[in-house]
Formats: structure tokens, C-alpha cells, sequence
């Protein structure tokens, strides 16, 4: 996650950040799994800690499914905004796709923790990085002329929730698989000559938040003014 110090962490704040890392990697891959029942205690097993240290870290699930969500967010505001480097506008918009397909950090949790977390406003500031990124992306696809005018910002995460299907296979034939059918995506992603229009309306911003987040919860008595 990013933080206002300066550098690279050194020391013992790298070393806690590498355990951060590593558990809610481990988390991500339980809640994936099992969902927002999973026990605690495996979630401590599968990152190689007791649970003492993981309740030091995490006081309680919500807690720990925010930080992971946190975390998802920042990695992949950052994959967005690296694929703006990329000067051809498809291209562009195809790498940060890949990335994120093939990444086992990204995708699967919507469906599983999705409005268990309330909303505040550094989840919302992630959000937002994320939102500017793939707008820029999605902006310039379409005014080149390569992206079908229909397709908005926020189709973008949800196409990979869809296409991030966990697969009763090997690792190896699942990624086959993912890039088969993210190439089948993207060719209905593609700006043709004439298409039929697509059924429903997209997804908005404020839409997309509440499938992530449930509305902040109200202030109890000793936060009233």
C-alpha cells in the first residue's frame, strides 16, 4: 500500500511490509476459496503465522477483508496507469486486460465479499485512483476509434470478475483459458463497422461501489456533534 514516507522502506518496516503482503495474499486466496465464512484460523495457516499475530495485525475479518481490498485496489490502479504508458491506445488497453487477467492477485473476491465492508474515505480515494486510470483508458480507445462508443469505464471491472472463472483444472491450462476467452472479449470489444447494441446499460461508478462496499455506516453516540 502506498504511505507517505519517501524511499523505499528499509529494514524492519520492509520486513513488515513483506509479512502484510504475505498474509493478505494468503487471505485473499482463502476468501476466494471459501468465502466470507472462511475461519480465521485458516487464514493464519495458510500465511505461516499463529493467530495471535494475525489479530494483532487485523482485529476482526472486516478489517482484514479492507486491507485486502485496499491493497487490490492499489495494484491495480497501478497496472492501469503503467498500460497508459503504452502509446497505442489498444494496446494499451490490452496490456493492463492481461495483466490483470493473469495475475493471481486480482479477481474472484467481488462475488465472494463483495458489501460486507462499509465504504469510507480512503476506499474511496482507491477507487478513485482506479477510476481515472481506466477512464483515461477507455477514453482513448474510444476516440481513436478502436473501442466500441458503448463500452464504459466500468464494464471493465466487472468483464474480468466474469472472465477470472475459477476453474476445476491445472494453473497452467486455466490461464489457456483465460486468454482463449479474454480474446473472444475482445474481439466484442472491438469498434466494427455496425454491431448490435448492447442490452441494458452499463455499469456507473456509484453502482460498481455498492457491489464492493456497503454505505458507511452512521456515527454512534459519541461521534454526534
Amino acid at each position: 500500500m502506498r504511505t507517505e514516507r519517501t524511499g523505499p522502506p528499509r529494514g524492519r518496516q520492509r520486513e513488515a511490509d513483506l509479512n502484510d503482503e504475505k498474509l493478505l495474499r494468503a487471505a485473499r486466496r482463502v476468501f476466494v476459496e471459501h468465502g466470507w465464512d472462511a475461519p480465521v484460523s485458516v487464514i493464519a495457516r495458510e500465511a505461516g503465522i499463529g493467530m495471535g499475530s494475525l489479530y494483532r495485525r487485523f482485529a476482526s475479518k472486516e478489517e482484514l477483508v479492507r486491507r485486502i481490498e485496499l491493497w487490490c485496489l492499489d495494484l491495480k490502479a497501478t497496472a492501469a496507469e503503467e498500460a497508459l504508458r503504452e502509446a497505442d491506445p489498444w494496446q494499451a488497453l490490452l496490456a493492463y486486460l492481461r495483466g490483470v487477467l493473469l495475475s493471481r492477485d486480482h479477481g474472484g473476491l467481488l462475488p465472494r465479499v463483495g458489501g460486507r465492508v462499509a465504504s469510507d474515505p480512503e476506499l474511496a480515494a482507491a477507487a478513485g485512483r482506479l477510476r481515472v486510470a481506466l477512464e483515461a483508458l477507455v477514453l482513448r480507445a474510444r476516440e481513436a476509434g478502436v473501442l466500441r462508443p458503448d463500452v464504459e469505464p466500468a464494464d471493465i471491472p466487472l468483464v474480468l470478475e466474469f472472465l477470472k472463472a475459477r476453474l476445476p483444472t491445472s494453473p497452467e491450462r486455466v490461464e489457456q483459458l483465460h486468454l482463449r476467452y479474454l480474446d473472444l472479449f475482445l474481439d466484442g470489444l472491438r469498434a466494427p463497422a455496425a454491431h448490435r447494441p448492447l442490452p441494458g446499460p452499463a455499469p456507473d461508478w456509484p453502482e460498481l461501489t455498492t457491489m464492493w462496499n456497503r454505505p458507511p455506516d452512521p456515527p454512534g453516540p459519541a461521534d454526534a456533534p
